[in-house]
């Protein structure tokens, strides 16, 4: 079996999908999946699929969306399977569980791969750490699970894996420009700050980006928008970090030239207190 959730809920077992078509089912398939060889409570599954609003009949209904997944699974695996589809998604005291392989699930992978890259940089190979973050960062075909209706568990599982999908991101940048790649990072990181227009480290990548391919006047430009954007929505000035940065782009601060200087958590640190 295998199971994407980094993007559209895909699951295909000999090729053939398993993801069921009804929104509910797709809910419990989804959660399962991101717990593989861990039991989810039956209250958690229930709290997902209604909330606090149980119908009288819930514990009956989620066994017949378990029975529908089951049924699906058994389809798909064959007459000629070496085990039954109650023993994929196996019923424990108090819960289920999807019993596979946790590398069967991309976010798992996913999530290997990030701690690689992590271990790699941590070790001052930037080209590997570079390297295993784009490979974790390939894995994503859209937003986690954009075509499930998402109730509360749910929920702050795909803001988990969004704001790690960022921080990733953010960190393969900041490797990449140590690697002296500022130039290419251009026009990636002219679309990241659109798409985020208040996140000050992707700004701060993209003025030193930009810095670095000798274009600071377009760097000190990236700062003023954000500054007045900043302000007048939220009434802030930005952070002491991305001021000093400000500063030392407008005094040529040969600091801003080091690409494998001391080795800090961001290009944002840089020039932190």
């Amino acid at each position: 079996m295998k199971i994407q959730v980094l993007g559209p809920l895909s699951a295909e077992v000999n090729g053939g999908s398993i993801v069921p078509t009804a929104g509910k089912p797709r809910q419990i398939l989804a959660l399962l999946s991101l717990y593989p060889g861990r039991v989810v409570p039956v209250p958690t599954l229930m709290e997902e699929l209604w909330r606090t609003e149980l119908p009288q009949s819930a514990l009956t209904t989620l066994q017949t969306y378990i029975l529908q997944l089951r049924r699906r699974l058994g389809t798909a695996m064959g007459p000629g399977a070496g085990t039954g589809a109650k023993d994929v998604i196996a019923t424990r005291h108090g819960g289920y569980l999807l019993q596979i392989a946790p590398e069967a699930v991309d976010v798992h992978t996913y999530e290997s791969l990030v701690r690689a890259g992590q271990q790699a940089f941590d070790a001052g190979d930037d080209a590997g750490a570079s390297a295993r973050l784009r490979e974790a960062l390939a894995l994503w075909q859209g937003p986690a699970l954009v075509d499930v209706h998402v109730g509360p568990v749910l929920g702050i599982e795909v803001l988990r894996l969004e704001e790690s999908r960022l921080v990733t991101l953010e960190r393969r940048i900041d490797v990449d420009l140590r690697l002296g790649r500022h130039a290419e990072l251009i026009v990636e990181l002219t679309g990241l700050i659109a798409r985020h227009p208040q996140h000050e480290g992707l700004h701060s990548q993209a003025m030193v980006a930009l810095y670095r391919s000798g274009r600071q006047a377009t760097a000190l430009d990236v700062y003023r928008r954000l500054r007045a954007r900043l302000v007048e929505e939220l009434g802030v000035e930005p952070s002491p970090q991305l001021q000093r940065l400000h500063q030392a782009m407008l005094t040529v601060d040969p600091a801003l030239d080091v690409i494998a200087g001391p080795r800090r958590s961001s290009t944002f640190d840089l020039f932190a207190a």
